[in-house]
């Protein structure tokens, strides 16, 4: 199988160019590259764990950049696809009356390419975790299916499968994003969502603890509901619901701390951590990130997460 790694996500990757101005008026973008999924096998690299990626990158200018910065960054990369095609991009901007801008484009590139082809057992089977999330889903049915593939592998070996909704609907509707869900639910054993964007739009559910327990009732044994308007995270796990709040009032730019969040959440389970005491880690992790620019590029390291977190 080769070497052991901690977690595995698949997904898409997109450059990123952010501007700490509004969109119409930048004489100058930050390039860095993003991805919700990307941002959470990130997150948990940069904590310690061993991170493998599966995704194509598209042979275009933007190749070089992504595939050495990932090296750089320890992720295993031995099953990101190079081929013919190009990348997505998304760009962040920050008005001066606080609306945060976000606009990309990712339609045909090559991470909607994704397949099953691109599904090995073996390195699935390498991990603890497999991690996906519903824009990966989002971006064609043969992503679709990669994404069942590797859920049903995990789920036939006894492996844990961790996934976020992550609802948008600038990818897709409720009804597909739940379609997709379903899909994949009996193999699901983490769960992570967002209140207000996808317990309530998707499920229609405007209650974390009702939530929490509609997903338990599928057989979803660990469920963490991000509520914005609480400020932080209600963490279902072994039949108790705990509330943890969000560790920070400073925000400069919220892009991916949802995603920082979940790969921190992952990191600290898989080192021995009770849910709660992950999600305490998860907390620190996402509050950090939120303090600067960009999705990964702010994603914070280890010393820093741990400093907090025994503090």
């Amino acid at each position: 199988m080769g070497e052991h790694l901690d977690i595995i996500t698949i997904g898409e990757s997109l450059i990123e160019l952010s501007s700490s101005t509004s969109l119409a008026y930048s004489q100058n973008l930050n390039k860095y590259y993003g991805g919700d999924t990307l941002c959470t096998a990130v997150a948990a690299q940069r904590l310690g764990s061993k991170a493998g990626y599966i995704t194509r990158v598209g042979n275009d200018p933007f190749k070089e950049f992504l595939m050495e910065s990932w090296q750089l960054e320890g992720l295993d990369i031995s099953q990101v696809k190079l081929v013919d095609g190009f990348n997505g991009v998304y760009f962040i901007g920050h008005p001066e009356n606080g609306d945060k801008e976000f606009v990309y484009y990712r339609k045909k590139t090559a991470a909607t390419k994704l397949s099953v082809d691109d599904i090995s057992s073996d390195y699935i089977l390498s991990a603890g975790i497999i991690y996906t999330t519903g824009s990966t889903q989002s971006l064609s049915l043969s992503a679709r299916e990669a994404v069942k593939k590797a859920f049903q592998i995990a789920s036939e070996h006894g492996m844990c499968a961790a996934y976020d909704i992550n609802y948008d609907h600038r990818l897709w509707s409720c009804d597909e994003a739940k379609e997709a869900f379903e899909e994949i639910a009996q193999y699901i054993d983490i769960m992570f969502l967002s209140l207000e964007h996808d317990s309530v739009r998707v499920f229609d559910i405007d209650s974390p603890d009702k939530c929490i327990k509609y997903l338990w009732d599928k057989g979803i044994n660990k469920v963490i509901v991000k509520s914005a308007k609480d400020r932080g995270y209600f963490i279902g796990a072994e039949g108790d619901i705990v509330f943890v709040d969000f560790k920070t009032d400073e925000i400069i730019d919220s892009t991916g701390s949802g995603d920082a969040f979940n790969g921190a959440f992952l990191h600290g389970l898989n080192s021995g951590m009770t849910p709660v005491e992950a999600a305490k880690l998860a907390s620190i992790d996402a509050a950090l990130q939120c303090h600067g620019m960009g999705a990964i590029k702010s994603t914070p390291y280890k010393e820093q997460v741990y400093a907090a977190y025994y503090s």
